[in-house]
């Protein structure tokens, strides 16, 4: 049986992510793939996402984000690991754990204080532009 799996084509710029596995319409790879040590983790630029933002970020306790908003993006947070403590400008905070999500309107002030234990991985997904509704078809034949 062939191997239905590509490498990133050499001109891509999913070059610098040689784990990452890349076929007809799609790609695959771990958090490992995409990057090491403290930081971000290009989960676009990666995976090659086009429709929307999604980075994943790896910090240590005690790492905190500065006070931001966006013009347009929404974002959704979702703590894979360890937790963070989302601060609002509105002067709430919230602890978010393993398997928390938080969405964040654009204009949201908001800042990211990462409690651990550990190592902490959260993941970050924004877009603009709205909801697409529900649209997956089955292949004829399947």
């Amino acid at each position: 049986m062939a191997d239905h799996f590509q490498q990133p084509r050499p001109d891509s710029a999913e070059r610098q992510y040689p784990g990452v596995r890349v076929g007809e319409g799609y790609a695959v790879g771990h958090l490992d793939d995409l990057g090491s040590g403290d930081g971000f983790r290009k989960v676009r630029r990666g995976l090659g996402v086009t429709a929307f933002g999604v980075n994943a970020l790896v910090r240590q306790p005690g790492y905190e984000t500065k006070w931001h908003y966006h013009d347009v993006q929404e974002e959704l947070y979702f703590v894979h690991k360890g937790a963070i403590e989302m601060h609002f400008g509105d002067g709430t905070s919230h602890r978010l754990g393993e398997g928390s999500f938080a969405r964040v309107d654009a204009a949201t002030v908001r800042r990211i204080r990462v409690l651990g234990p550990g190592e902490t991985v959260y993941v970050v997904a924004g877009a603009a532009g709205g909801y697409v509704g529900h649209d997956g078809k089955t292949p004829q034949g399947m």
